[in-house]
């Protein structure tokens, strides 16, 4: 089981508006293996396109073993980021069809896609140097919507964020919205992870005054909704050998 299929546990067209965002937030950050009309040649490479009735669409799997066996064979394909082979479509009016026969199957038209693409240009909206006149607990409606999501996205920032905590925030100018609070990230990943949360939130419906992304350490307040990515993976112990095995010869 795939990502996409741990996600798309409901179909993806009877899901509802946040699970759908979720979907697609992972189509663009998952590798993706599109089927090519023959091998590449150099630099360029052809999709291999499908004619139906909702339009043109290109065939792509999230593994290579579902496009060829789709396909019933060996097929040419090249492999490349969902938000890469999201973006060529749309710009040429094509749709994707992704793991058909599998429960992540998705049929998205060059709308979608486009609509994709918009959401992954959004940039941070980031908190001002100033300190917040006021912190306080998330509104249950934010907690609800974001709480998943954050987790989710955490899992994929492990080694990089040490913690996240979501508040509710009130600015010295009068502004009222909620604020992620991040600790532990390099100066150097501030940036990009930044943006990758600013991805996520584009992909959710918008919370009254937004959300704004810091990176200052202020006292939290109580009720903040505080999560921590999970540790990375411990390393695979060397193979130990057999004291009692005869010596390899070299």
């Amino acid at each position: 089981m795939t990502p996409l299929d741990e996600l798309c546990k409901v179909p993806f067209h009877e899901a509802d508006a946040p699970a759908r965002a979720r979907i697609l937030s992972r189509l663009a950050d998952t590798e993706l293996f599109a089927a090519l009309v023959a091998e590449p040649a150099g630099d360029r490479a052809e999709l291999r396109l499908f004619d139906l009735p909702e339009g043109r669409f290109a065939l792509a799997c999230d593994r290579e073993d579902r496009l060829a066996g789709f396909v019933g064979g060996p097929v040419a394909y090249v492999a490349l980021p969902g938000r890469v082979l999201a973006a060529a479509l749309a710009e040429e009016g094509q749709g994707l069809l992704l793991n058909p026969g599998h429960g992540s199957q998705l049929m998205l038209d060059a709308e979608v896609l486009a609509w994709l693409g918009r959401a992954l240009a959004a940039r941070p909206s980031m908190a001002g140097a100033e300190a917040a006149r006021r912190l306080g607990a998330p509104s249950a409606e934010a907690v609800a919507l974001l709480a998943e999501p954050l987790a989710q996205r955490l899992g994929d920032m492990a080694g990089l964020v040490g913690r996240l905590a979501l508040v509710a925030a009130e600015w010295r100018d009068g502004r009222r919205n909620h604020a992620l609070i991040l600790a532990g990230v390099d100066p150097a990943h501030e940036a990009a992870v930044a943006k990758a949360l600013a991805e996520l939130l584009a992909f959710l419906p918008e919370l009254p005054g937004g959300v704004d992304i810091g990176f200052a350490a202020p006292g939290l307040p109580p009720g903040a909704l505080v999560l921590e990515p999970p540790p990375p993976a411990p390393a695979p112990e060397p193979p130990r050998r057999d004291p009692s095995a005869p010596p390899r010869l070299r």
